[in-house]
C-alpha cells in the first residue's frame, strides 16, 4: 500500500513537471523567433494530412470523403495534383475557419511500408542544396517536391487563391514522406514566392538534410512544428550519428513529442515541446524508434492509405471535365474557389476509372 502511494506521488510530480516545461502550448519571451505549439491546430492539421491519402479522387476533390468531416468540415479543395509517374499526391484549398490556404502532401503509398522504412536506413546525403554552403539533403526527398508535377501545381493554386483571398496565411502539412515534401514546400514558399506568413506542421516526418541545411531552414521557416508520436520509427530515420554531427542527417526544430506517462489505469498523454536544437535528446531520441503502428496513427487519427497497394486511385468520369493531363498520365483537377462545390453523381450507371 505504501509503495503504491509512493508511485502515485512520483507520477503526479512527473506530470506537474511535464506541464510546467511542455504543456499544450509553448510560451516564452522569444515568440518572434520560436513557433508556438497549439494543440487544437495540430488536431485540425492531422485530419488534412490524413485526408490527402484518400484514393477516391471524386470524393476528395468534392470534399465528401470519409476523412473530410470533423474538424476539417467545410474545407474547399481548389486543386488536386496527382503525379501518377512518381506516385505522389497533394491538394491545395481554402479553410475559411482558419483564414488560411492549406496545402497537404500524401506520404508514401507502398505495398509494404516496412520496405520503405528499411530503405530509409541507407539514404545518403547526396545532393548539395542550391545556393547554401555545406547544406546537403537527400535527392529523393528533394526531387519528390522540386522535380515533379507537384511543385508547379501547388504554386499555381496558391497564386489563384491569393488573388481571391489576399493575405490569407499559408499552412503546409503532411505525414511521413509527405512531411518531408511539406518542409521543402514551406522553404520554397518563403524563398521563391516570398510568402510572408507560412506555417509548416508535419507528422512523423523523416530527417531530410544535414545540420547546415537544418540551420538554414529554421532561419527561413521559423514557424515550423514537427510532431512525433511515442516510438514512431520514421522520425529516427535516416539515422542521426551523435559522434559525426556535421556528416549526418539532422532534424530542424521544433519537435513536439507525444508520449504517455503513468502506471496502470493512471495514464496521462504528454505533448512535450522540445528544445531548439532539432535533436533534443530528451524527446523522441530518448526512446527506441521501433514502432510502425505509432507511425500510422496520430491523435487517434489514421494516417495512411485505406487499403494496401501502390498508386491506386479511383475517379468518376464526369470529374475529368475539371482536369488536365500530361503525356505521362499525371493530372491536375482544378476549379475556381468561388464556384459551387461539385455534387456527387450517384448514378450507378456512371463508370469509375481505376488507375
Amino acid at each position: 500500500m505504501e509503495l503504491r502511494r509512493w508511485l502515485i506521488a512520483a507520477i503526479v510530480l512527473c506530470l506537474l513537471a511535464s506541464i510546467a516545461t511542455a504543456g499544450r502550448e509553448l510560451h516564452n519571451k522569444h515568440k518572434h523567433h520560436l513557433p508556438v505549439y497549439n494543440h487544437t491546430l495540430a488536431r485540425i492539421m492531422v485530419e488534412y494530412a490524413s485526408a490527402v491519402y484518400m484514393s477516391d479522387l471524386t470524393e476528395l476533390f468534392t470534399w465528401t470523403c470519409a476523412r473530410c468531416n470533423g474538424l476539417v468540415e467545410g474545407f474547399e479543395v481548389i486543386e488536386l495534383i496527382v503525379d501518377v509517374q512518381h506516385c505522389l499526391q497533394a491538394f491545395v484549398g481554402v479553410a475559411k475557419n482558419l483564414d488560411a490556404i492549406v496545402i497537404a502532401f500524401r506520404g508514401t503509398q507502398e505495398r509494404s511500408i516496412q520496405n520503405w522504412v528499411e530503405d530509409l536506413y541507407w539514404k545518403q546525403l547526396d545532393l548539395n542544396y542550391p545556393g547554401i554552403t555545406d547544406a546537403m539533403v537527400h535527392h529523393g526527398f528533394y526531387y519528390a517536391y522540386h522535380n515533379t508535377t507537384v511543385r508547379p501545381g501547388v504554386l499555381s493554386a496558391i497564386k489563384r487563391a491569393q488573388e481571391l483571398y489576399g493575405d490569407f496565411k499559408i499552412m503546409v502539412t503532411g505525414h511521413s514522406m509527405g512531411g518531408a515534401m511539406a518542409s521543402f514546400c514551406g522553404l520554397d514558399l518563403m524563398v521563391n514566392l516570398e510568402a510572408g506568413n507560412v506555417q509548416v506542421l508535419t507528422f512523423g516526418q523523416p530527417r531530410i538534410g544535414n545540420a547546415a541545411f537544418a540551420s538554414y531552414y529554421s532561419q527561413l521557416v521559423p514557424n515550423t512544428i514537427r510532431i512525433t508520436n511515442d516510438h514512431d520509427i520514421v522520425p529516427h530515420l535516416p539515422p542521426y550519428y551523435t559522434y559525426f554531427p556535421q556528416k549526418t542527417y539532422h532534424h530542424f526544430p521544433r519537435e513536439v513529442w507525444l508520449y504517455n506517462i503513468g502506471l496502470g489505469s493512471l495514464v496521462y498523454r504528454v505533448e512535450k515541446v522540445c528544445d531548439v536544437s532539432g535533436e533534443d535528446p530528451t524527446c523522441s531520441r530518448s526512446v527506441a524508434g521501433n514502432s510502425i503502428s505509432d507511425h500510422l496513427e496520430y491523435f487517434g487519427v489514421k494516417l495512411g492509405c485505406e487499403t494496401a497497394g501502390r498508386c491506386k486511385i479511383v475517379m468518376d468520369s464526369h470529374i475529368a471535365a475539371y482536369g488536365a493531363q500530361d503525356h505521362s498520365g499525371n493530372f491536375i483537377l482544378s476549379k475556381d474557389p468561388s464556384t459551387p462545390i461539385l455534387k456527387m453523381n450517384t448514378n450507378p450507371s456512371v463508370q469509375s476509372t481505376s488507375i
